[in-house]
């Protein structure tokens, strides 16, 4: 069977990855999602809905765009870059919130919980949720609030209430686990919108429908553009994953390089990274956290480690069970970028093509700037660009060192 079938014929398990390892009190929640989201993709009334909102609301199809002064000079490969940063909030998120967002509607669920890092998801689902009229409530580590204050304001004015979470190492991970802990108190009226392809079946499947967009339009735009619909490599993000499978799906079966860039953080040979697979030694393992059976970053007694990312995104300890599942089958390649890469690749980006990357993409872009010079100049490299960084202004602005910047904001205060 082709693995994009295996996927989407999945009851949620990839081989010994995947599962629904959930309290007894929401297995039924999740059985009522399963079957709803089976029935609706098989309905052309909500797949036309879906169509109509991702065309005319979020502003799909995105541009597949030749980086010309970028390949040049890296001096090989044509560099392509797949702009998910023009979705509307400004990345991939909105894919799948708009996906989930009619499914809950459809299941009669008048309220919408999620947890985000970064806060795209965050905004994503903020968003939807103001179009759709749904309450929306968003989890986020407090550690990325204060990191990420620009989505909270946005999130807010979009009207929905941002919950700081101050346990554990208040990112992503512990954001996720409050927002399974209010499923569980609110398992009627609420449809838990998870931001990523990770956690319990059917969410690692589902959201992979709603993002394999990606790869067709990128299939499709490459072929207009150059004749081929099929690259030598693709290179993406990855943290939980979403942003990568829905690159990358539509070329599973395809002869082509599929790469997955981890967060190297401050480097893999320490733990201040969350590098799943790239790391060796200091690397993931198998276990079982947070609805489903992958590789995290955990102890020898299977406790959550502390990671590390300049990027809110990246900074998460698990990854989908579908990238554990190709990582073994050697279907997708795992490599890292450090923080000082990523920063030197968001600069290069930027003073090359007028293009700001989201912290995250930019480690896409550094593995990608790599890869492109190893390469012929009569090959193709597509880099998805999942985001774009107007979300990360604080972040690189005190990364680079720009102290008028900082006099300006003393000055508002």
């Amino acid at each position: 069977m082709s693995l994009k079938k295996t996927i989407l014929e999945s009851d949620g398990h990839f081989e010994k990855f995947g599962g629904t390892y959930v309290s007894e009190m929401l297995m039924p929640v999740m059985i009522d999602l399963s079957n709803a989201f089976e029935q609706a993709v098989k309905d052309k009334t909500f797949i036309n809905e879906l169509k109509d909102l991702q065309n005319n609301y979020a502003g799909r199809p995105t541009p597949l765009y030749y980086a010309k002064n970028l390949t040049k000079k890296m001096g090989g490969a044509k560099i392509f870059l797949k702009n998910e940063g023009l979705v509307h909030t400004g990345a991939h998120k909105m894919n799948h919130c708009l996906g989930q967002g009619i499914l809950a509607k459809r299941m009669g669920k008048t309220r919408v919980i999620a947890e985000t890092g970064a806060g795209q998801h965050g905004l994503a689902t903020a968003t939807m949720c103001a179009k759709l009229g749904l309450e929306c409530v968003v989890y986020m580590g407090a550690k990325d609030v204060e990191r990420q204050r620009p989505n909270v304001f946005w999130m807010e004015n979009l009207g929905a209430t941002v919950v700081p979470v101050t346990v554990g190492g208040q990112i992503l991970r512990d954001a996720i686990n409050e927002a399974l802990r209010d499923l569980v108190t609110n398992p009627i009226d609420t449809h838990y919108l998870l931001g990523t392809v990770c956690g319990p079946h059917p969410y690692p499947k589902m959201n992979t429908f709603f993002q394999k967009i990606i790869s067709e339009e990128i299939k499709m735009q490459l072929k207009e553009q150059t004749g081929k619909e099929i690259p030598e490599a693709i290179v993406a993000c990855v943290g939980g994953g979403s942003n990568a499978i829905g690159a990358f799906f539509d070329f599973l079966d395809d002869d082509v390089q599929l790469i997955g860039v981890e967060a190297g953080g401050k480097g893999v040979d320490g733990h201040e990274h969350a590098a799943r697979f790239a790391a060796g030694k200091t690397g993931g393992s198998i276990g079982v956290s947070e609805g489903m059976k992958s590789y995290f970053l955990q102890n020898s007694d299977g406790q959550m480690e502390d990671t590390h990312s300049i990027s809110a995104g990246l900074d998460y300890t698990g990854v989908s069970p579908i990238h554990s599942w190709l990582k073994e089958k050697n279907r997708v390649e795992f490599s890292y970028a450090t923080d000082d890469e990523v920063l030197h690749a968001w600069k290069t980006l930027a003073q090359t093509e007028g293009i700001f990357p989201a912290l995250e993409s930019a480690h896409a872009v550094a593995e990608g700037m790599k890869r492109a010079q190893q390469m012929n100049e009569d090959e193709t490299l597509v880099i998805n660009v999942s985001g774009r960084g107007d979300k990360d202004l604080f972040i690189t602005t005190k990364a680079m060192g720009d102290e008028k910047f900082r006099d300006f904001l003393k000055k508002q205060i």
